[in-house]
């Protein structure tokens, strides 16, 4: 019986030890998720600005008479 019992201490004490590992790492990648979610806000925002110039320098080229 003590054997048992001690078996069971052993799995939960591993039951509890993976979970404390899993919920800081669920912590990182949320951290991590939202880092990127802003780097890609960001990207987005520099690929508009870059379109909006080009498209106005594109407007500004003289038509070609092929």
């Amino acid at each position: 019986m003590d054997a048992e019992i001690a078996g069971l201490e052993q799995k939960l004490a591993t039951l509890l030890a993976d979970y404390h590992r899993l919920r800081a790492e669920n912590e990182s990648f949320k951290r991590e998720l939202g880092r990127s979610l802003e780097q890609n806000r960001s990207l987005n925002s520099r690929i508009a600005a870059a379109t909006a110039r080009l498209d106005s320098l594109l407007q500004q080229l003289p038509e070609s008479t092929g």
